[in-house]
C-alpha cells in the first residue's frame, strides 16, 4: 500500500507537471514550464484510498466507474483544498477566476479530466495488484 502511494502521488505529480506545461504552450510560452506542488504528492497519493472502491464497482460499465471516479475525485479536491487552506491559509491552486469554478477549489470543466484520472489510475491498480 505504501508503496502505490507514493506510485500514484509520483504519477500524479508528472501529470501535473505535464499539464501545466502544455497550458503554457497553448498560452503561446514556448518554454513548456510545468510547476506542481510538493502538497501535492500526497493528495495523489491518497488515490491508495480509491483501490477498496474499484473491488465493488470492477463489474459495472467503464462509463459508469469513470463517473464514479470523477464524483470521488471532485470530492477529494475540493475537501483537500478546503483542508489546505484552513491548516495553511492557502491552497497550491486557485481557480476562483475560472468560468466554472466551486469556491476556487475545483473546476467543472476538468470533469472529462478527471473521468479519464480515475480510469487511469485504475489501470494503474490493476497493473500493480
Amino acid at each position: 500500500m505504501i508503496t502505490r502511494f507514493f506510485i500514484y502521488g509520483i504519477a500524479g505529480w508528472v501529470m501535473e507537471i505535464l499539464w501545466t506545461a502544455a497550458g503554457a504552450l497553448k498560452r503561446g510560452d514556448k518554454r513548456m514550464i510545468g510547476y506542481t506542488s510538493l502538497w501535492m504528492m500526497p493528495i495523489y497519493g491518497a488515490a491508495v484510498l480509491f483501490e477498496p472502491l474499484y473491488n465493488v464497482i470492477y463489474f459495472m460499465p467503464v462509463f459508469v466507474r469513470g463517473l464514479i471516479y470523477m464524483t470521488c475525485i471532485f470530492a477529494a479536491e475540493y475537501s483537500s483544498g478546503y483542508a489546505l487552506e484552513n491548516l495553511i491559509g492557502s491552497c497550491p491552486w486557485d481557480y476562483s477566476s475560472a468560468r466554472y469554478n466551486v469556491c476556487g477549489l475545483i473546476r467543472l470543466d476538468y470533469a472529462p479530466c478527471w473521468f479519464a484520472v480515475g480510469l487511469l489510475f485504475e489501470f494503474g491498480y490493476k497493473m500493480l495488484a
